[in-house]
């Protein structure tokens, strides 16, 4: 705690001598999302609801329907002390923006939100609505863990620190009691990963059982883990940033921001490219109930099989029909189909397994 009574940013508590620090990411939730409707630039997502840990820089993509070359976006509402930069690259559909949020210490008189931060193109009026809260308050020892994974299930993770269940001792609990005899000789056996393996991976340093690992000079590149065995630099590259630039980069896998996936991050969810101005259905997307065609391809054996209209036994054998006595009887989708042979109107609907529901009369003129 700092002498305001909130949480000290994980800098400062570096700064200051501690070498592991538990320091929780923030969250984004996204709560209205729809897409573009095609009449105006529109950005996706719409609204969301940000919560902010001081120190911690939060990234999340915004996708912007418009093939304005030069456009840019802007924020308003921002409180002091929150820090918005954008980053923009191009898509196939319009441009994609990185928004970067951060606070790097708890406002004062603990002023936490919510603000309401409109993010918009510059020189417009419509934009996304971003809700943000500030996370000051240390409220970890709420949210014990017990038997978990960071105290090699051995233990309680509690604010970052583990305690240990009976017979386990050690910073990470690995250590059972029945060991230490044997480890005797070799003080520094708890931070080898196996016996006559380099110490903490050869590093960091080991002090009372566990491993502080090493930090790069002049570098954001730091090693991690129990062993120092991970680090934040080896994690695939894609157009030459480490997890495309759209992850970050944890023990050797990329962790995506949100809207991407895959190994590198290189993969979009967004579904946008996936839609289609018609509605495709069936389980590889292969019928399309309301393109125009669709009709006519089924029209002509419609007729034939009801109306006795010409000769289709070949052309419609593998076709089976059951007819209703209205338009309403029919289901969807509907077609309405001159004949061929009359000047008459007739009704059907068709499925996938070549089923045509027909209806049991034509309109034809000067008939009601």
């Amino acid at each position: 705690m700092n002498r305001r009574g909130g949480c000290n940013t994980a800098k400062r508590l570096q700064r200051g001598g501690c070498s592991r620090v538990y320091n929780p990411r923030g969250e984004l939730t996204i709560t209205r999302n729809e897409p573009a409707d095609g009449r105006s630039i529109q950005l996706e997502p719409q609204e969301m609801s940000v919560s902010l840990r001081p120190g911690v820089n939060l990234l999340f993509p915004i996708k912007v329907r418009t093939q304005e070359p030069l456009l840019q976006l802007e924020a308003s509402g921002a409180p002091e002390g929150l820090n918005i930069t954008f980053r923009k690259r191009t898509a196939t559909d319009g441009p994609v923006f990185e928004v970067s949020l951060k606070v790097e210490e708890c406002p004062p008189q603990n002023q936490t939100g919510p603000w309401s931060v409109h993010i918009r193109p510059s020189g417009f009026s419509h934009g996304a609505k971003v809700e943000i809260n500030v996370d000051c308050g240390c409220s970890c020892l709420d949210r014990p863990e017990p038997h978990s994974p960071h105290c090699s299930l051995h233990g309680t993770f509690t604010c970052g620190l583990c305690t240990c269940d009976p017979l386990y001792v050690g910073a990470r609990c690995g250590t059972h009691v029945s060991s230490l005899e044997e480890d005797a000789n070799d003080p520094e056996a708890p931070c080898r990963k196996g016996p006559g393996a380099p110490v903490c991976s050869g590093k960091g340093l080991c002090e009372d059982g566990y491993c502080v690992c090493n930090e790069l000079e002049n570098s954001s590149g730091r090693f991690s883990g129990r062993f120092c065995e991970c680090n934040n630099f080896e994690c695939p590259l894609r157009n030459g940033s480490l997890c495309g630039g759209q992850g970050d980069c944890e023990c050797g896998q990329c962790v995506c921001m949100n809207g991407w996936t895959g190994d590198d991050c290189g993969c979009s969810m967004d579904p946008a490219p996936c839609r289609s101005e018609n509605q495709l259905i069936g389980p590889l997307c292969e019928s399309c109930p309301t393109c125009s065609n669709r009709c006519q391809d089924h029209s002509s054996c419609a007729e034939c099989k009801v109306f006795q209209t010409h000769r289709c036994e070949e052309e419609c054998r593998l076709y089976t029909v059951s007819l209703v006595d209205t338009v309403d009887d029919l289901p969807a989708p509907r077609c309405r189909m001159f004949s061929r042979q009359d000047s008459c109107v007739f009704h059907f609907s068709y499925s996938s397994s070549k089923h045509l529901t027909v209806t049991k009369s034509k309109e034809c003129p000067g008939t009601t």
